[in-house]
């Protein structure tokens, strides 16, 4: 993990150098693209054995800076936040343009399945009816888990939980084109997995909403 967490670095830092040297001028088309190339390298190298999903994932960091917060984005969020108030999941806009949607444990998955819980069905349901009205827009599914059981069951288990997302949107119209998906099983925690609570909220989806910038 520290060798990859290094690789990982090192090739940003090289990306950063090689712009900054060469009478390097801002073209928006032409960085999205290398931004997205790079960033699908990158995240091959980040995530070792989970490549497919880790460049997906890459290409979607990769293109940082190339989303819009368009006037339909705002509209989703607004209505995302009405569909989702008193639920647990938080709606926000990202620092580069992206709408997520974090989606904890008690709304999405039980403990060590991948199969849409009823009360996460209603959300779904309200976000694919949103992304079926902005076609512009694409999305990306991440799955994580606690640090309860090894990689060989979390990683997966985090892919499939993701998988089962996208594949509820896609039954109910939204392209599977427009849909990555990615997993992280326990290696993005975002609370203290010593504790039941803390492990509760490590489990979780991750969405991201994009509308990229006109070329």
């Amino acid at each position: 993990m520290k060798l990859h967490s290094t690789l990982v670095a090192i090739a940003a830092a090289a990306l950063l150098s090689a712009c900054a040297s060469s009478g390097y001028e801002p073209n928006k088309t032409r960085d999205t693209g290398i931004g997205a190339a790079a960033g699908a390298a990158i995240g091959a190298l980040a995530h070792g054995s989970n490549r497919t999903h880790g460049a997906l994932a890459g290409a979607a960091i990769g293109a940082l800076g190339g989303y819009v917060w368009s006037s339909q984005m705002e509209k989703q969020k607004r209505e995302m936040e009405q569909a989702t108030q008193g639920t647990g999941v938080q709606v926000t806009q990202t620092a580069d343009n992206q709408l997520k949607l974090e989606v904890p444990s008690d709304i999405s998955f039980d403990v060590g399945r991948a199969d849409i819980k009823p009360n996460f069905a209603p959300i779904l349901d309200k976000f694919a009816q949103s992304l079926n009205q902005n076609p512009a827009s694409t999305v990306r599914i991440v799955g994580h888990t606690d640090s309860t059981g090894s990689d060989a069951i979390n990683n997966p288990l985090s892919v499939n939980r993701a998988a089962s997302t996208r594949d509820y949107l896609t039954a109910r119209g939204v392209s599977g084109q427009r849909i990555s998906i990615d997993g992280r099983g326990s290696q993005q925690p975002i609370a203290d997995n010593g504790t039941e609570a803390g492990r509760a909220r490590n489990r979780r989806v991750e969405i991201f909403v994009g509308e990229a910038k006109a070329g």
